[in-house]
């Protein structure tokens, strides 16, 4: 870049909120860590509320979300640092939690996966590497992009939003800035205007806060609209250790208030499925009618057991 280029992006990081330099807090390093800690605190304590703000978009998307998900689509998380290790963060949560495939919710982050843990210098500022990305996924109509960056101008984002809408799939701008760039190419802009940050420009405070807030949003409660859980349970928890398998017994237990006898005879049933052997107990079947019956249903508990009883 030249002197002339930084001059123009300096100008316009300026008029960025999540870039604003707070002078109230030009002395902060000068405070007691307890007082430090106080401000920190009351300033994360902001963040719910410019989350709850912006609910009506969030549902929107989430909505449309669930519909390209029940056709068979994909959720993909596009990002580049803090913001693309938010989304790779929740991808990987999914299928532990959900019993999701992997390819079934992705995280991709500029740069690559040792960008997790290293900074890769001018990834984010490709828009050809975000479409890079999308391509090799693969990607459909059928799926649904998720762009995140604070700013709501890092090009890797906007790439992936612009990119993905060029195909037809679904496209959510996620950003904490107003009047973004990124929302403005997805079909759905979510703006979550968190203000300047305790250390000036530092995103991963509020604004990754009210990210990771957000994407808990769109992932849980697109699984729940997808019958991955019968209330608030987690009936499509993947049991791949210890505790999970003894929360997959609790699960079932609270489900159905059957005792250990049963509740074992019932996992044994059906290889350990939670949803399953819920459905084995409260709707009185077999193991194989149980998994006919939910895969006739789309895997939604709550219509098997009305088809079951």
């Amino acid at each position: 870049m030249t002197t002339q280029d930084y001059a123009e992006l300096r100008a316009q990081l300026a008029t960025l909120t999540t870039e604003a330099f707070r002078p109230e807090l030009a002395e902060i390093d000068q405070l007691p860590t307890a007082e430090i800690a106080r401000i920190m605190n009351g300033e994360d304590a902001t963040v719910p509320a410019a989350v709850a703000e912006r609910l009506p978009d969030i549902a929107a998307a989430i909505d449309a979300t669930a519909a390209r998900m029940a056709s068979g689509g994909r959720l993909v998380y596009a990002g580049a640092g803090t913001a693309g290790r938010l989304g790779v963060l929740d991808a990987s949560e999914c299928p532990p939690t959900f019993n999701t495939d992997p390819s079934e919710v992705v995280g991709l982050i500029a740069g690559g996966p040792s960008a997790m843990v290293r900074a890769v210098e001018g990834a984010e500022d490709s828009r050809q590497l975000a479409a890079e990305d999308l391509t090799a996924l693969g990607l459909t109509s059928l799926d649904t992009v998720v762009g995140v960056s604070a700013s709501g101008r890092t090009p890797y984002a906007v790439g992936a939003v612009e990119h993905a809408r060029r195909l037809g799939a679904l496209t959510i701008g996620l950003s904490c800035n107003a009047d973004s760039a990124l929302a403005a190419a997805a079909e759905h802009g979510i703006e979550v205007v968190v203000g300047p940050e305790l250390l000036t420009g530092s995103t991963r405070l509020k604004s990754g806060t009210a990210q990771k807030l957000v994407l808990n949003m769109i992932s849980t409660i697109t699984m729940i609209r997808l019958g991955k859980t019968y209330g608030n349970l987690m009936v499509d928890v993947r049991a791949s250790n210890e505790k999970l398998r003894a929360r997959s017994r609790r699960i079932v237990a609270l489900a159905t208030g059957a005792g250990d006898a049963e509740i074992e005879a019932a996992l044994a049933a059906t290889d350990g499925e939670v949803k399953n052997a819920i459905l084995v107990i409260l709707g009185g079947v077999e193991g194989a009618t149980a998994a006919r019956l939910l895969s006739d249903s789309q895997g939604h508990l709550r219509a098997a057991l009305h088809a079951a009883l």
